[in-house]
C-alpha cells in the first residue's frame, strides 16, 4: 500500500486524474477482480487510483479510509472472494450531512470520478450523490471547509457503476458480478445432496437467496436436476402443494430415487404469504409420507473463490470502467456497465434503478407475467423448460410418432450427457421417439441405436458421454451403410451434439443427400467442444468447464510457488483456438498469453526474457504465461520454460505445466448445463415445427448476443476456417487490450 498522504487540508490534489474505487453493500465473488481491472487499467492510463474502504463510510470518513493503491496493491486479490476493500452499509451516507462530508473528503484528495461496485441500493444513493454534488460544493465552499477554486476544479460527480449482486437481480444486464459464482456454490451443493438423498431415497428442500429474484432458485433447479421449484415473480396457483406432491410422486414412479424441491427466500404464495422451506417440508411428509430434510444454504452462497466467469467477465466489466470515467467529461449522465449477451453494454442508472424496483410492485399487484418479462426472455423461457420437463405428459407416443436420434462427434466435452438427457426429456414431453447412437457416427454405421426412456438418462447431468463419442467423420465408403440403418430405424431426424468432426459429419451427410434418400432428414447441430471452436455460437457447451478446471488449476499452480521466486508456463487445450488460454489468463491473472491466432517470434520472446529479468530483479516474486497447445510448432512449451530458465539466470526458477484431459473432465458447470438445455429444446422446437410443415430443414445452433439461433446447415463453410478448424470470428479475441491492461506491460 501507498504510505503517501492520502488527504491533504490545504487544497486539493490538482495533477492529472485520480479516480475512487469502492464496494458497497453485499459483498460477491468477482468484486476483487473488478478492483483490481479498475485500479490497473487506470494506472495503465497514467491516473492515479485510490481506494476507499468500507464502502461509502469510507468517503464519509475521509482519513485513512481514502488510501492511494499502487499496482502490486491490487496483485494476487483475483481469486478471493468477497471484497478485499470492504464494504459496509452506511446510514451516514443516506444523510445529506454524511453526504457533504463525503463531498469534502472527495475533493480534499482530488476525487471527482468514481467506480462504484454494489447493489441497486449503492448505485442509487450514488446516483442521489451525483445529483445534490454541485449543491454539496456550494455549501462546503459557503461554510468554509473547501477554497472556491477546488469547488470550481471539480464541477460534477463522474462515476461508472458495476452491479454486484449474487441475486442478479439488476433489469437490463444479463448477468450480474457475483450471480454465476452463487450458481456454482448451490449447484456443488445440490449435487452433494443428491447422492445424499438417493442412498435414503428422501426427499430434501433447498432454500436459496432472492429476496424478489428467483433467478438462482430456477436455475439452479434446472442445473440440478430438481423436481419442483417455487420463485418469487411467478407465485404458484392455489393447490400447488397438491401439484408438487404429485410431480415427485411421479418422478419415484418412474424410478427417481430423491426429491428436490428448491426454494426462494423471497417465494410466496399469490395471497402474499411466504412459503418457507420448513412448510414445503410439512407438506411434502403430510401428503407423501417422506423422510424430508431441509437444508439452508444462506451465505455460502457469498463465499468462496469467484468462477472462472466471474475472474474474466468481472475484470473486462473493470476496465470498461475505468475507461468510462477516465474519458468522461461530466456532461453525460454515468451508465451502469454490464452485459447483454457476450457484449459490453451501457444502461442509464436511474432507469436501471427503476425497472429493477417495478418487479416487486408487479408482483405485488398480481402481475405475474410483466414481472416474468422484466427478469428477461431467457427468464421466461427457462421457467417454461422447467415446468415441461417436472410436469410432462409421459404417455406412450402414439401411433406414427417421430423418431428422434441423438448422436455425439468430436472430441468429449462436458456438458455432454446433459444435453443428451435434455434433449430425451424434452423430446418425450413432446411426443417423440427418442434414440440414442452409441459410439458416435461409427456406431450410427453399425446400428447401434437403442430406444432411450425418461429413466434411462437418470444420473446424466455429470460429465462424460454415456453414449459415446468418437473423433470420426465418415467416409464414402461408409455413407451407404448409414443411410442403410437411417432406414432400417426409421429415424426421421437427427440431433448431433458435438464439435469438429460432429459438425463435418452432420455437413458431409447433409451434403450428400440427392446420393443417399435417407440424408435428406432434418439434422441439428448442437455445439459441445471445450475448444469453442465451432462456427454460428459465440459459446459452446463445455468451454465454461473447461475454463473453470484451468482456472481452479492456475489457483493450485500459483500457491505452490508462493515460498519461492518462480515462473510457470501453464499450457492449454484448445488445438489452434485460443480461446481456453487467453480467457484462461484472463481468470487466472496471466503477465502473458501465446496463441496461434497472434503468433509467436523469436524478437518476442527476447522481449519478455528482458522485461521478465528486470522484473523480478524489482522484487517480482511470480510470473505466470498462458500458451495455446498449437500456438508454434517448434516454440513448444517446454522451449520456452527453457528459454526462461537460461537467460533468468537463478534469478528464478521455471516450471511448465501442461494441464492436458484434465480439461475434458469433470462434472459440467451451472452454465454448460443451462446451456445445454436451452440448446436442445431449441433443437426440438425446430424438428416440431418441421415435421408439422413438412419441411426438413437442417440448421446449426448457437448462443449469439445471449440468443440461441439457428442458421442453415447449407451455409455452415462460410463461417469455418477449415485450415486451422476454428470460426472465422472469433469474439474473444477483442479483450486482448482488456488483458494487456491489467496485465504488466
Amino acid at each position: 500500500m501507498s504510505r503517501e498522504p492520502s488527504i491533504r487540508h490545504d487544497g486539493a490534489m490538482s495533477s492529472g486524474n485520480r479516480i475512487g474505487i469502492l464496494t458497497s453493500g453485499g459483498d460477491a465473488q468477482g468484486m476483487n477482480a473488478a478492483v483490481r481491472a479498475a485500479a490497473r487499467t487506470a494506472l495503465s492510463s497514467g491516473a492515479r487510483v485510490f481506494a476507499i474502504y468500507e464502502g461509502f463510510q469510507g468517503m464519509v470518513d475521509g482519513g485513512e479510509g481514502i488510501r492511494e493503491l499502487d499496482w502490486d496493491d491490487v496483485g494476487s486479490i483475483l481469486h478471493k472472494g468477497g471484497t478485499t476493500i470492504g464494504t459496509f452499509r452506511s446510514a451516514d451516507f443516506r444523510t445529506r450531512d454524511g453526504r457533504k462530508r463525503a463531498a469534502a473528503n472527495l475533493v480534499d484528495v482530488g476525487i471527482d470520478r468514481l467506480v462504484v461496485i454494489g447493489g441497486d441500493g449503492s448505485l442509487s444513493g450514488l446516483n442521489q450523490f451525483r445529483a445534490e454534488w454541485p449543491d454539496l460544493l456550494a455549501e462546503l465552499v459557503a461554510e468554509g471547509r473547501i477554497p472556491a477554486e477546488d469547488a470550481a476544479a471539480h464541477p460534477s460527480l463522474i462515476f461508472a457503476g458495476l452491479v454486484g449482486s449474487i441475486d442478479n437481480d439488476l433489469v437490463g444486464t444479463d448477468m450480474t458480478i457475483g450471480a454465476d459464482s452463487a450458481l456454482h456454490r448451490i449447484v456443488e451443493a445440490m449435487d452433494a445432496l443428491a447422492s445424499t438423498a438417493a442412498s435414503h431415497q428422501r426427499s430434501f428442500v433447498v432454500e436459496v437467496m432472492g429476496r424478489h429474484c428467483g433467478y438462482l432458485a430456477l436455475m439452479s433447479a434446472i442445473a440440478g436436476g430438481c423436481d419442483y421449484v417455487l420463485i418469487p415473480e411467478h407465485p404458484p396457483a392455489d393447490g400447488w402443494e397438491e401439484r408438487m406432491c404429485a410431480a415427485l410422486r411421479q418422478a419415484r414412479q418412474a424410478g427417481r430415487r430423491d426429491s428436490l424441491v428448491v426454494v426462494a427466500e423471497g417465494a410466496r404464495d399469490r395471497a402474499g404469504n411466504p412459503i418457507t422451506a420448513e412448510y414445503v417440508r410439512e407438506t411434502i411428509e403430510r401428503i407423501l409420507a417422506e423422510d424430508v430434510r431441509v437444508t439452508i444454504l444462506g451465505h455460502v452462497q457469498r463465499g468462496g473463490a469467484p468462477s472462472a466467469y466471474d475472474r474474466w467477465a468481472s475484470t473486462w466489466l473493470g476496465y470498461e470502467a475505468a475507461r468510462e470515467v477516465l474519458a468522461a467529461t461530466g456532461a453525460e449522465d454515468g451508465p451502469v456497465i454490464g452485459f447483454r449477451g457476450n457484449r459490453v453494454s451501457r444502461v442509464p442508472l436511474a432507469q436501471a434503478i427503476a425497472d429493477t424496483r417495478r418487479v416487486p410492485d408487479l408482483i405485488a399487484s398480481g402481475d405475474y407475467d410483466g414481472a416474468m418479462a422484466m427478469r428477461g426472455g431467457s427468464f421466461t423461457e427457462a421457467a417454461r423448460i422447467f415446468a415441461e420437463m417436472v410436469e410432462p405428459g409421459r404417455a406412450e407416443p402414439g401411433a406414427g410418432a417421430k423418431r428422434v436420434a441423438i448422436v455425439h462427434g468430436g472430441g468429449l466435452a462436458p456438458g455432454m450427457n446433459a444435453a443428451a438427457a435434455d434433449a430425451v426429456r424434452l423430446g418425450i414431453s413432446r411426443g417423440l421417439v427418442m434414440l440414442g447412437v452409441h459410439g458416435g457416427f461409427p456406431g450410427l454405421r453399425d446400428g447401434e441405436l437403442t430406444e432411450l426412456g425418461w429413466g434411462d438418462v437418470e444420473g446424466w447431468l455429470v460429465g462424460g458421454a454415456d453414449l459415446g463419442t468418437r473423433r470420426v467423420v465418415p467416409n464414402l465408403d461408409e455413407l451407404y451403410r448409414i443411410n442403410r440403418q437411417l432406414e432400417e430405424h426409421r429415424v426421421d431426424a437427427l440431433v448431433m451434439i458435438g464439435g469438429w468432426d460432429g459438425y463435418e459429419a452432420a455437413r458431409l451427410l447433409h451434403s450428400e443427400r440427392e446420393r443417399f434418400p435417407a440424408f435428406g432428414l432434418p439434422i441439428i447441430c448442437v455445439p459441445a467442444s471445450i475448444d469453442n471452436n465451432l462456427p454460428g455460437s459465440e459459446l459452446a457447451i463445455g468451454a465454461d468447464t473447461a475454463l473453470n478446471v484451468i482456472t481452479e488449476a492456475i489457483d493450485r499452480i500459483k500457491m505452490s510457488g508462493s515460498a519461492a521466486k518462480r515462473a510457470f508456463i501453464v499450457e492449454t487445450m484448445g488445438r489452434y483456438c485460443g480461446y481456453l488460454t487467453l480467457m484462461g489468463g484472463l481468470a487466472g491473472g496471466a503477465e502473458r498469453v501465446y496463441l496461434h491466432e497472434e503468433g509467436i517470434s523469436l524478437e518476442s520472446l527476447v522481449e519478455d526474457v528482458e522485461w521478465l529479468r528486470d522484473s523480478f530483479a524489482s522484487g517480482r516474486r511470480l510470473f505466470l504465461a498462458m500458451r495455446n497447445e498449437m500456438a508454434n510448432d517448434l516454440y513448444t512449451t517446454d522451449f520456452i520454460a527453457r528459454l526462461l530458465e537460461q537467460e533468468g539466470r537463478g534469478a528464478y526458477d521455471v516450471r511448465q505445466n501442461i494441464l492436458g484431459h484434465i480439461q475434458q473432465g469433470g462434472c459440467p458447470s451451472p452454465f454448460d448445463r443451462l446451456l445445454a438445455v436451452r440448446l436442445v429444446s431449441r433443437a426440438l422446437d425446430l424438428l416440431v415445427a418441421g415435421f408439422a410443415s413438412g419441411r426438413n430443414e437442417s440448421y446449426y445452433l448457437g448462443l449469439v448476443e445471449s440468443k440461441v439461433t439457428a442458421r442453415p446447415l447449407s451455409r455452415m463453410a462460410e463461417e469455418m476456417d477449415p485450415k486451422f478448424r476454428r470460426p472465422s470470428d472469433q469474439w474473444w479475441l477483442s479483450l486482448r487490450p482488456v488483458l494487456k491492461a491489467v496485465a504488466d506491460a
